[in-house]
């Protein structure tokens, strides 16, 4: 058996709820892994896990802040997939964070992110758009490049009047400037995170995913489904729970918590689950 690998100075909190979806400024969040951790302490959380948009950078500065308060951080991430035409993504928790093909998956990630930026960028400059690269850099800071900071960048240049005009007038879906990014698919996602010693949930399948297209997943080996998200209402929570006990699969849950213009600093702390969901990741993967 393999130990969980994370130690704490201080008793660990005696609370009893665990928020297992959560990003920082190393992909499209507002805060520092360290500034979460406090708002974790802050909102009593026992289990904490960071799982940035194809990035674990801010792993070691968690795990060392976490130490202070007594919050066990477990190892995660969220991998972009695509699913015929939709957009999937696959969390991935309790791996390896040094095994090597991880790290050069994420690694190809990261450069495939700054090409799209770039691309975009030139569009929008063909659109007479006079945005450089650079500004979108200065935006993204420790994170992984994406659209997000090219919106930032438009609307705090004065080259569109708002975040969703951005959106919707250039770099949308839809829109002239878009540009689609490096996909893989649900079943590379889940192997790639496997192969590293972890465990895959489906992230907030919402209203979005069939029945079908989940059962495809199933098979492909996804471990589990995020039950508890703010985009699942009760009737999807009973929903999800239903289909974890009916295949026996793991479940998850948190608050998708970003900070910054989402304004859903009320959702953390509020969609939890508890530490039976982690005690059952562990017990999946042999760990004490």
């Amino acid at each position: 058996m393999r130990e969980a690998g994370f130690t704490t100075a201080r008793e660990p909190s005696m609370a009893n709820k665990v928020d297992l979806h959560t990003h920082t400024y190393y992909s499209d969040g507002m805060l520092s892994p360290r500034e979460l951790v406090m708002r974790a302490d802050e909102v009593g959380l026992s289990h904490l896990s960071i799982t940035d948009h194809d990035s674990i950078d801010g792993l070691d500065e968690a795990t060392h802040a976490a130490s202070e308060f007594g919050i066990e951080i477990i190892p995660g991430v969220e991998l972009s997939a695509t699913l015929g035409s939709k957009d999937v993504h696959i969390l991935g928790y309790l791996f390896d964070p040094t095994n090597q093909a991880l790290r050069k998956t994420l690694d190809l990630f990261r450069r495939e992110r700054f090409g799209r930026a770039a691309r975009i960028v030139k569009k929008l400059n063909m659109l007479d758009m006079p945005l450089s690269l650079d500004s979108v850099l200065e935006r993204a800071g420790h994170g992984a490049i994406g659209r997000p900071h090219i919106a930032s960048a438009l609307v705090e240049e004065g080259l569109t009047r708002s975040y969703g005009e951005a959106f919707e007038a250039y770099i949308g879906d839809s829109g002239p400037a878009f540009e689609p990014k490096y996909r893989i698919a649900p079943e590379d996602a889940v192997e790639i995170i496997a192969n590293a010693g972890g465990i895959s949930i489906l992230a907030h399948p919402g209203w979005y995913i069939s029945e079908d297209e989940l059962v495809m997943l199933i098979r492909a080996g996804l471990d589990g489904i995020e039950t508890v998200h703010p985009a699942h209402d009760t009737d999807r929570q009973r929903f999800y729970r239903g289909i974890v006990s009916e295949y026996f699969l793991l479940e998850s849950g948190g608050s998708d918590f970003h900070g910054g213009k989402r304004n859903d600093y009320s959702n953390f702390g509020t969609y939890t689950v508890t530490q039976d969901v982690v005690q059952a990741m562990k017990r999946r993967l042999f760990i004490q």
